[in-house]
């Protein structure tokens, strides 16, 4: 029984997906025009609760009521508006690698094109007003026109399909606009060569496909890559295991038929199918993934194993305790997910500037036409104006600038063992000018030593071990093994009461019996020794228990390296000599003693006063408010499970350099998400205008337009830098 913090509250932050949520892949999806029909389509089936669609992972997340709906209405919905939609659990691995060559065989071949017929009307250029036969001169636009057609036709096929699902679906996305674009520069030019006139312009239309084709598989890339991730880890499950049934016979089963309480029998070279515990056997194992450490783990019986772990020496007998999605693999690659599912602050921002300027680019392009021919101007020479106004409107760059920075810094934290839990989680921590760490289990490894149970008989040992069982905090694992090193044993005890921050309590026949800091239990006026935890029963005298901690091998550094990140940094939970020694350790001049939940919050709300925004550390059940509380959280992959709900992130391995990490990549992408919107901003404010004075042709709005587009793919993809994975 756990008091004073409200789980629903902290759950919440983070969906998880459940029997009546339905994850879909959605391929189609290009803008943010196409994510909000995807989300409105599925809204409008009737037992669906909430629709979320993501733009970077190319999927939407539906919870719906199963007594109403079903996954094929769900399907069937989307499909009607022209969005072809399969569940992720089926849906192929390599569709993303299929979709990368389909675009890369198109951008060859409009590339081929777009050099020859630029060769073509450079000759025809150099040759006006000169010694040029007009009859070659007709001939080379000819030559231009039978190389235009067909690249038009097969290149432009994802512009087209797309933009003619959007209006099948009487919506309006970026593809319709380019698509129009397209059709009537590549129409006006062959109506041109027939009539035999000089303005022609396929190079225009053949090169703004070139660069939007580029500029889309670059994009395509990027989402690919970060996709693939968390697809990847899922493989390391693996697909069979070998199961020992009670007779002793061995058995092959698909991972994901896998319960708790199988018996599994793995290799050696065989990755482990499920978490478990080893019941027999000994010998090492590569759990990098889970750890980042590099080198190889011993493990024995009692020794807890993950999905995924790969087995390196002997043969190891497992008894599963999660199996299939309940895995921390799945529970890895969930929060993956999560991260994509949200939209953030300058997300949703982008968003609405895109819903409101891809109509508009249709009114510019009409107004430049009607004003021309207003002052004037023949058809030939408005529609020619239009054309360009409607290339150069497209507003691809303002769409791609979050998400593809979202994606590589999400990207680039994975590799560096960082899931990224909160949709907005790099935003908030990019704007923190504060740290606040809990000391044992993040500035620390979480892993103390009961240093003095041989002044202690079993007897209480194992009473006081049975009751830090039913503990979630890290500290419980001091005591399972001390009591297995010795001969005492001890029975995990139910209806434990555990008050954050003070201890746990549970009534027996011989009184209630507590364990927790000194005043918990009764022992205030004794003098502190350091690490220490308290035992007592009914009206016995306190008995105290010391522990030693080992630092993070890399605290210091890494609190060096955030001083120069940001102005000032604080370390909570520290008090007494040897606690005042772990913060000087490690480098931070301030630390607070003893702060309850509470207290911890109100020291946050207080720094929130003053104008700061903080970045709490935090790993244990009493720290999962003040994660909650803080501008910015993060929690270490051993944090109990309401600290890892309550956290913006969670990181893995031994050493605290994920943190400054966290830090420095938020920071890097803020700063590259504005450049992106001032790259998009500069381009239409001085763009479209030009454009629609006449002083932009439609080959140098295809430059200039596409030119943008890549400009910020390219600069977010800088940000996924190399890493491990």
């Amino acid at each position: 029984m756990t008091a004073h913090v409200p789980p629903a509250a902290l759950a919440a932050q983070v969906p998880d997906v459940s029997p009546n949520t339905l994850v879909l892949a959605v391929d189609e999806m290009h803008c943010g025009a196409c994510l909000r029909s995807v989300e409105r389509a599925a809204l409008r089936v009737p037992g669906v609760i909430s629709a979320r669609a993501s733009l970077a992972a190319k999927r939407v997340t539906v919870t719906y009521d199963p007594g109403r709906a079903s996954e094929v209405d769900v399907i069937a919905a989307l499909d009607r508006i022209g969005f072809t939609a399969a569940p992720i659990e089926t849906a192929k691995q390599d569709r993303g690698d299929a979709r990368q060559k389909y675009l890369l065989r198109r951008v060859a071949v409009a590339g081929f094109a777009a050099m020859n017929i630029m060769l073509l009307s450079i000759a025809v250029w150099s040759g006006e007003g000169g010694d040029m036969d007009p009859a070659l001169a007709g001939l080379f636009r000819w030559l231009s026109a039978l190389i235009a057609l067909p690249t038009v036709v097969y290149a432009g096929q994802p512009f087209f399909t797309s933009a003619v699902a959007a209006l099948k679906g009487h919506r309006l996305n970026m593809d319709v606009p380019i698509s129009l674009a397209i059709i009537l520069a590549t129409g006006m030019s062959l109506y041109q060569t027939m009539l035999g006139n000089e303005q022609v312009y396929f190079d225009a239309a053949v090169t703004l496909l070139f660069f939007l084709l580029v500029g889309r598989y670059l994009d395509e890339s990027l989402r690919v890559r970060a996709r693939g991730e968390a697809q990847n880890l899922l493989s390391l499950q693996g697909g069979v295991a070998t199961v020992i049934d009670a007779d002793g016979t061995r058995r092959k089963v698909a991972a994901h038929a896998l319960r708790p309480g199988d018996r599994l029998l793995v290799a050696a070279g065989e990755r482990v199918a499920a978490d478990g515990v080893v019941s027999a056997g000994k010998g090492q194992v590569d759990r990098v993934f889970i750890t980042g450490e590099t080198a190889p783990a011993t493990v024995a019986a009692g020794t807890q194993v993950y999905a995924g772990t790969l087995n390196l020496t002997q043969a190891l007998e497992i008894e599963v305790t999660a199996a299939d999605t309940a895995t921390l693999l799945a529970e890895i690659s969930r929060l993956m997910m999560a991260a994509e599912q949200g939209k953030a602050r300058y997300r949703r921002l982008a968003d609405r500037a895109a819903q409101i300027y891809a109509p508009a680019v249709h009114g510019l392009g009409l107004a430049t036409f009607l004003g021309w021919l207003a002052f004037g101007a023949g058809w030939q020479t408005a529609l020619t104006y239009a054309i360009a106004v409607l290339i150069i409107t497209c507003p691809c760059a303002l769409a791609l600038a979050v998400p593809a920075v979202q994606i590589a810094a999400a990207s680039r934290l994975f590799r560096r063992g960082i899931m990224v839990k909160a949709p907005d989680g790099l935003e908030r921590i990019a704007e923190i000018d504060m740290v606040v760490f809990d000391k044992t289990g993040t500035l620390t490894l979480g892993k103390p030593q009961l240093i003095d149970n041989e002044a202690v008989s079993d007897d209480l040992l194992a009473r006081a071990a049975a009751l830090a069982a039913a503990s979630r905090h890290p500290s419980r694992g001091p005591w399972s093994r001390a009591r297995s090193s010795g001969s005492a044993r001890s029975c995990p005890l139910r209806d434990v009461a555990e008050t954050p921050g003070e201890g746990l309590a549970i009534m027996t026949p011989h009184g209630e019996a507590r364990l927790g800091s000194a005043a918990w239990c009764g022992a205030e006026g004794e003098e502190s020794e350091g690490a220490e935890v308290w035992y007592r029963q009914g009206d016995g005298r306190p008995v105290r228990f010391r522990f030693v901690d080992t630092m993070r091998p890399d605290a210091a550094e890494t609190v060096a390296a955030l001083k120069r990140q940001a102005s000032r940094w604080r370390c909570s939970r520290v008090t007494g000599p040897p606690r005042r020694a772990a913060a000087r350790d490690a480098g931070i001049e301030t630390w607070h003693a003893e702060l309850k939940p509470a207290g911890k919050i109100a020291w946050l709300e207080a720094r929130a006063d003053e104008g700061h925004k903080v970045l709490m550390a935090g790993d244990g059940l009493n720290d999962a408010p003040a994660l909650a509380a803080a501008h910015a959280s993060i929690s270490p992959a051993t944090a109990a499970d309401l600290s890892q709900r309550a956290a913006d992130f969670v990181f893995q391995g031994a050493k605290l350099a994920p943190v400054a990490e966290a830090i420095g990549t938020g920071k890097r992408a803020h700063a590259m998400a504005i450049q992106n919107f001032g790259v998009a901003g500069v381009y239409n404010i001085i763009c479209v205008p030009l454009a629609m004075a006449g002083f932009v042709t439609p080959l140098i709005a295809a430059i200039v337009m596409s030119s943008s587009s890549i400009l910020v793919t390219l600069n977010a993809a800088r940000l996924a830098g190399r890493g491990r994975s």
